[in-house]
C-alpha cells in the first residue's frame, strides 16, 4: 500500500492499516503533536480491537508524541530512523514510553503490503 504525502493523509488513513489481532486486550489513547507546516493535533484511540482517529485535542492521553509533521511523514516512509530521531530530541514522547513502542507495532507497514 502507498504510504500518502502529508502527515494529515497518514493519520486519517491509520485505521486502515491497523491489525486488530495485533490489539487484543489492549486500550489506549494517544496524542499526536505535529509541527510545522501541515502540521496539527490528533487523536488516536484503541479499545475492543478497534482503532479510530481524529482532529484535535484529549484531556489526559496515555502519551503524547511531538515532532514536526515532515520528520513524521519522513519517519512512516523510512527515510528518517525512529530511534535515532528520539534520541537526538527531534521526537518526543510524555506519558507511556512503553505502550508507544507497543501502537507502533499496530500497524500495517508500507513493506508489510
Amino acid at each position: 500500500m502507498p504510504v500518502p504525502d502529508t502527515a494529515k493523509e497518514i493519520i486519517e488513513a491509520m485505521p486502515s492499516a491497523f491489525v486488530p489481532e495485533r490489539a487484543e486486550g489492549l486500550k489506549a489513547t494517544c496524542q499526536f503533536e505535529l509541527t510545522g507546516e501541515e502540521g496539527g493535533n490528533w487523536v488516536l484511540e484503541i479499545a475492543n480491537q478497534q482503532c479510530q482517529v481524529k482532529e484535535g485535542v484529549v484531556a489526559a492521553p496515555d502519551a503524547t508524541i511531538s515532532l514536526a509533521a515532515a520528520d513524521y511523514v519522513a519517519m512512516v516512509k523510512g527515510e528518517l530512523d525512529v530511534m535515532r530521531s528520539f534520541m537526538k530530541g527531534r521526537l518526543k514522547v510524555k506519558g507511556n514510553m512503553g505502550l508507544v513502542m507497543k501502537v507502533l507495532d499496530l500497524f500495517q507497514r508500507p513493506e508489510e503490503g
